[in-house]
């Protein structure tokens, strides 16, 4: 575990300030640091954090516009870019949040050079193979948060349909964050009763073919859904990137679906999707060979293929 730790956030939007909020609460860092270009946002959200730490444990919240305040972080989570639009998808924000990283990266690399670097900025996947073409950093030093929020978007819906805790289910997304990604339903569990055997009051099946199609769409569309009621999404994810800072600074050695390049994975090389991933202070520090049924591993490289497809497109 790391002593006086310290996260950084670049970006002091509804996503950044969120995970500032997530993270003072829970105590998942020492000190955090909060950076945005628009510097009269950071130094309000840096005040309005501090007023409320007489509340929490001990951390202290800095920050403001000038990009130094990242300096010796052990984490640093990225959040800045484009904010996405309703009806607008993660990938048509590629080309700008590239741009965008292309100026962020190389300096924040320089001024915490120890420290493990996390994509929330989407789209994701595309932004984490384009990061390891512009800085040159061990394998697993830099990630997204991947499918980290969608697993537990599935994990609520699986438990409240089952009546059960959301924490005593195992479910996981797998694949790109956004529209190809898809349940891993082969190895899907309520407590040690796998979901295929999970009856419902009258004794039947509960998670049908039809059920978890619908579970699926839901997962899949559930940001477009709060996006169009209240113009983005930021308290879950905060939530999800707090988890993530957590497992690093504690080494927890954590499993959690995150999004790094694939190097020799299910026979896949140079893209970025979420798999089961051991999460631990160097980062991305193994992949999980997990078991997928023939429809899954088909998904899987579809997945792969659209991601590779985007990239090459924007000539990443």
């Amino acid at each position: 575990m790391i002593e006086n730790s310290k996260l950084a956030i670049i970006g002091a939007g509804s996503v950044g300030s969120s995970l500032a909020y997530a993270a003072l609460i829970r105590g998942s860092a020492r000190e955090i640091a909060l950076y945005d270009v628009d510097a009269a946002r950071a130094e309000a959200e840096v005040l309005d954090l501090s007023h409320g730490s007489p509340f929490t444990g001990a951390t202290v919240v800095s920050g403001g516009g000038d990009i130094s305040v990242v300096a010796d972080a052990n984490v640093v989570v990225i959040t800045a870019g484009a904010k996405q639009l309703p009806g607008q998808t993660r990938l048509d924000l590629a080309g700008v949040n590239a741009r965008i990283l292309e100026s962020l990266l190389p300096t924040l690399v320089e001024l915490a050079p120890r420290a493990v670097f996390i994509l929330v900025t989407n789209p994701c996947d595309v932004l984490t193979v384009k990061a390891e073409t512009l800085v040159d950093l061990p394998p697993g030093r830099i990630f997204s948060s991947g499918t980290v929020l969608d697993s537990a978007r599935l994990r609520w819906l699986v438990a409240s349909a089952a009546g059960v805790a959301p924490a005593s289910v195992h479910a996981a997304i797998i694949g790109e964050h956004g529209d190809t990604e898809f349940p891993l339903w082969s190895q899907a569990k309520i407590g040690p009763t796998p979901l295929a055997e999970w009856a419902g009051a009258d004794g039947l099946p509960l998670f049908t073919e039809e059920v978890r199609s619908r579970l699926h769409h839901e997962v899949v569309n559930s940001a477009y859904t709060v996006i169009e009621g209240k113009g983005a999404t930021n308290y879950a994810i905060g939530l999800s990137a707090a988890r993530i800072v957590e497992a690093i600074l504690r080494d927890e050695k954590a499993v959690l679906p995150v999004s790094s390049l694939l190097r020799g994975y299910r026979g896949l090389d140079g893209v970025a999707l979420s798999v089961p991933s051991v999460v631990g202070s160097r980062g991305v520090e193994r992949l999980l060979e997990v078991p997928m049924d023939t429809r899954e591993l088909a998904q899987f490289h579809a997945s792969a293929a659209a991601l590779r497809a985007s990239a090459t497109a924007l000539g990443f």
